[in-house]
């Protein structure tokens, strides 16, 4: 059995020690070991050790005030050493300057002021919010799926991707560098054209699966329990998101279907540092989870991954009808489908697309392209974070983009985090012309859109985040769409066709009573996390005045 998780505290003055070891105890010991250390240097001594030993930190509470070695000092220890570990300060409030700057120089999750009592209150809810965070990505002796393929497959990236994107946790065997690979496949009765092939936990070998296979077996939920719900949202992006958790909240039965995982667009961000009330930032796949989570507390059904094939108009209720075949009754509808990005048109992009081209990233294609010279393709928030977030893993990120500047179209403080930046370097007035390579994406070939000049330049990979295309495709012929394909919602639309209805469209409902539309997938939406999420939680008001009239 793998040893328990260390949650380590340090204090040199022994009564406080033990009162936080006594207090974090009965509410962790079942899950963590509680480490105690009294002072800097034995603290310091612990975490090298479990270093060495390679046992997982998962929190550290360190007291800022302790002679020669402070509290920032051990925690900058913790980070090189144990960096996915929790860092909290335990502080007196003459320290709270110190434990704010603390959060540019260690990443400090968090600071505590002394007294913590009553521990229910001050200390509880703090620690058990960052423990979620880091189980989230705790990764354990491994006993779970494992993935046989090519890391140049795009259908293995697909399902590496699907996994990681749902937090699902997995291994990935390497085609190319497993020794007993051949034999493996003998047992399973495969061959490499079978490849992916995936190992689920109770020994089951699917070959080549869809993601709705490895899915169903992962224990996400595919398939509805129910007929007929008061509200289906289409979409679990953050609008998605907050419409489902208002719905559930205040007593509607409510269905959310996603199609990918959790977060949408916003659940790729590495992390989101202007999201109000975390003023660390916060990951976009942290958000997600979150969100999801709290939606499931509620009683949402979600359902990932699953698709809408169309809506069927049967007034006063609208047919969902899912791609598997199976058919939902809504009393109202909320479409938060959200965006794409859209395809980038340069020779071999298509032909490269999951071999080293990805529209979006993670960590899955980041750990692909370590210390490799990537690009990133886009002048919008989401490429200036991806670039950040890949500094993490090479030091040559370069942007291109057409324009002269990032002024017009990403915010001023990525601007400032890549302009100090020595891994970022930014390229403007380019496009890329083609790219090219064998089994993998080897060389990109840019043009100057001055000029027209082209040069070749080496290339692990190219991540694009260029415009935004309304995933609306599916809703074409049931609602008002303007011309870019957005959802015309509320006081936009115009003597809406087949409106049935006494009383004017809601806000931001569309030319279909009952069918509302939330975030990046409607008309006048302003494309931010916050505002997203706003519109969401907004839309469940009007969706309760129509179903009052029902």
């Amino acid at each position: 059995m793998a040893s328990k998780p260390i949650i380590l505290v340090v204090d040199d003055e022994n009564v406080v020690l033990s009162a936080v070891q006594r207090d974090l105890r009965p509410k962790y010991g079942d899950e963590y070991r509680i480490v105690g250390a009294a002072g800097g240097q034995e603290a310091l001594d612990v975490v090298r050790t479990l270093a060495q030993r390679d046992q997982p930190l998962a929190l550290a509470l360190v007291d800022q005030r302790m002679p020669d070695i402070t509290g920032i000092d051990v925690l900058k220890e913790t980070l090189e050493l144990h960096p996915d570990a929790k860092r909290v300060l335990l502080t007196a409030y003459a320290d709270t300057d110190v434990a704010i700057s603390g959060i540019n120089e260690v990443g400090l999750d968090f600071y505590i002021t002394k007294p913590w009592d009553p521990p229910e209150e001050r200390l509880y809810p703090i620690l058990d919010d960052l423990l979620d965070d880091w189980q989230a990505g705790y990764r354990p002796i491994f006993e779970g799926i494992r993935i046989v393929g090519s890391p140049w497959s795009k259908e293995t990236h697909e399902l590496k991707n699907f996994l990681t994107r749902n937090q699902i946790p997995y291994r990935a065997v390497d085609l190319f560098s497993d020794t007993d690979l051949a034999r493996e496949l003998d047992l399973a009765g495969a061959t490499v054209a079978d490849l992916p092939l995936v190992t689920m936990p109770d020994g089951e070998t699917l070959f080549h699966p869809s993601n709705v296979e490895v899915a169903s077996r992962a224990g996400l939920k595919t398939t509805a329990t129910g007929k007929a719900y008061d509200v289906v949202v289409v979409g679990a992006g953050p609008s998605g998101l907050a419409a489902a958790v208002y719905g559930a909240s205040e007593g509607l039965s409510t269905l959310l279907i996603e199609e990918r995982a959790p977060g949408g667009q916003a659940g790729q961000s590495s992390r989101i540092e202007n999201y109000l009330g975390f003023p660390k930032g916060i990951s976009g796949a942290d958000l997600a989870r979150r969100a999801a989570t709290q939606a499931e507390r509620f009683g949402v059904e979600l359902l990932v991954p699953a698709s809408v094939e169309r809506v069927e108009r049967k007034d006063p209720f609208r047919i969902v009808h899912l791609t598997d075949g199976s058919e939902i009754t809504a009393r109202s509808m909320v479409i938060t489908s959200g965006v794409s990005y859209r395809q980038l048109e340069a020779e071999g992009v298509d032909e490269f697309t999951g071999r080293g081209v990805y529209y979006g990233t993670s960590r899955v294609e980041a750990m692909l392209h370590q210390n490799e010279p990537v690009f990133v393709v886009g002048g919008g928030n989401s490429a200036g974070q991806a670039a950040l977030f890949l500094t993490g893993f090479t030091d040559n990120v370069t942007i291109i983009i057409r324009s002269a500047s990032l002024a017009a179209s990403m915010s001023q403080y990525l601007i400032s985090a890549i302009e100090v930046s020595d891994a970022v370097s930014l390229m403007t007035a380019t496009q890329v012309a083609s790219v090219f390579g064998s089994d993998r994406l080897e060389r990109v070939r840019l043009r100057s859109t001055d000029n027209g000049d082209e040069t070749d330049h080496p290339a692990g990979a190219v991540f694009i985040f260029i415009g935004q295309k309304a995933r609306s495709e599916w809703v074409a012929d049931l609602v008002e769409l303007n011309q870019r394909g957005f959802i015309v919602t509320g006081g936009d639309l115009s003597a809406p066709k087949g409106w049935n209805v006494e009383r004017e469209p809601l806000p931001f409902e569309t030319s279909v009573p009952g069918v509302f539309a939330a975030g990046d997938v409607r008309q006048g939406s302003i494309q931010r996390v916050a505002g997203a999420v706003g519109e969401g939680s907004a839309t469940i008001r009007n969706v309760h005045r129509h179903l009052e009239h029902l």
